[in-house]
């Protein structure tokens, strides 16, 4: 798994393996840009020779393999945390408001195992929810909310999956320690768009139960 030869020799090696499906969450994200950052630092820039003696190299490969396995175990927690707030967030978000929905509670599920599809669906959905907890109408004019929250999640949440996508092909094709070096680079790049991604997600989540219980609240008759 690690490349071969002594140090300061030109070598190939094949890239470790990383799972297929990289998304991790906070710690797990700073787990794998340091151990991408050990690999890039221990390959030399100008040509491409190994920096450091075989076995620390290898024992870079082994922790971004680690590195990358936390990432997946996380994600999938994290993932199935998220979409059963969003399929309840749906639901909630619709009793009250059943005509601002195209779509049933249903598809916050099913819209994002339909390939391409789940591309553009969640991102309708989560529109739909974002002007269903909107304000209720004050002095006869409807207050319509900006809908930018949404906008930069779903952005952010497309690009980091995409480029994620092209740096695994470009590291798992990988031959020499530059392509490798190069690739790991992208890699980090990839984890920190799913940082920012992440982020903005948290931030989209916790707008939009705010505004759905401050409207549920203003129109209940125990309310202030």
């Amino acid at each position: 798994m690690g490349a071969g030869g002594r140090p300061g020799t030109a070598q190939e090696s094949s890239p470790p393996v990383r799972p297929a499906d990289r998304h991790g969450r906070g710690l797990a994200y700073l787990f794998a840009v340091f151990a991408g950052a050990r690999i890039y630092l221990l390959i030399d820039e100008d040509q491409g020779f190994a920096a450091a003696p075989r076995q620390r190299l290898d024992a870079a490969y082994a922790l971004y393999q680690t590195a990358g396995d936390f990432q997946g175990i996380v994600y999938l927690s994290c993932a199935a945390l998220f979409v059963a707030w969003f399929f309840r967030t749906r639901r909630n978000t619709g009793l009250p408001a059943p005509d601002r929905f195209r779509r049933g509670p249903g598809w916050a599920i099913g819209g994002r195992l339909i390939p391409l599809a789940n591309f553009w669906l969640p991102y309708r959905i989560a529109v739909d929810m974002w002007g269903a907890a909107t304000p209720l109408p004050a002095d006869g004019e409807p207050y319509r909310a900006s809908i930018w929250p949404v906008n930069l999640w779903w952005g952010l949440l497309v690009s980091s999956t995409l480029f994620g996508q092209y740096a695994a092909s470009r590291y798992e094709s990988a031959e020499t320690l530059m392509e490798i070096r190069a690739a790991v680079m992208q890699y980090m790049a990839a984890d920190a768009l799913d940082t920012a991604a992440a982020v903005a997600g948290v931030y989209f989540a916790v707008r939009l139960t705010s505004r759905h219980w401050l409207k549920a609240t203003a129109s209940s008759p125990y309310g202030e």
